[in-house]
């Protein structure tokens, strides 16, 4: 299975992760609509990306959200509702939602681009 494994020790909680993200799928740097979202917990950053459990795949009533080959959890736009059931039950809240910029959810789905973009390794594709 390809995931985006994180390394919070190694992050310095720079935002290059989270700009390179949204700039790429929605040609802005705003870190609201990153698929990767970097926060502070404590003295630790968190770093909040989907970990491909498939949680949301099993509440879907549409089943617009299914696995592709490489085991990555993907949405597919043409069967997905917008009915957020996806959002509310992701267990580690890494299904996001902007209603300023689109009317369906999204997640990542381990393209690997906010690795490339991390200049601390604290960001890695495997799988």
């Amino acid at each position: 299975m390809k995931l985006l494994k994180t390394y919070a020790e190694k992050c310095v909680r720079c935002g290059a992760c989270m700009a390179a993200c949204a700039k790429a799928y929605f040609k802005e740097e705003d870190p609201e609509l990153s698929r990767i979202r970097v926060s502070d917990v404590g003295n630790m950053p968190n770093l909040n990306v989907c970990n491909q459990c498939g949680a949301c795949i099993e509440v879907c009533p549409t089943q617009a959200l299914e696995r592709d080959k490489n085991g990555v959890v993907q949405l597919r736009k043409d069967k997905c509702t917008s009915c957020m059931m996806c959002v509310g039950y992701c267990p580690t809240a890494s299904m996001f939602f902007n209603a300023k910029k689109q009317s369906q959810p999204f997640k990542c789905i381990a393209c690997g681009l906010c690795a490339k973009a991390c200049p601390t390794g604290a960001l890695e594709i495997i799988g």
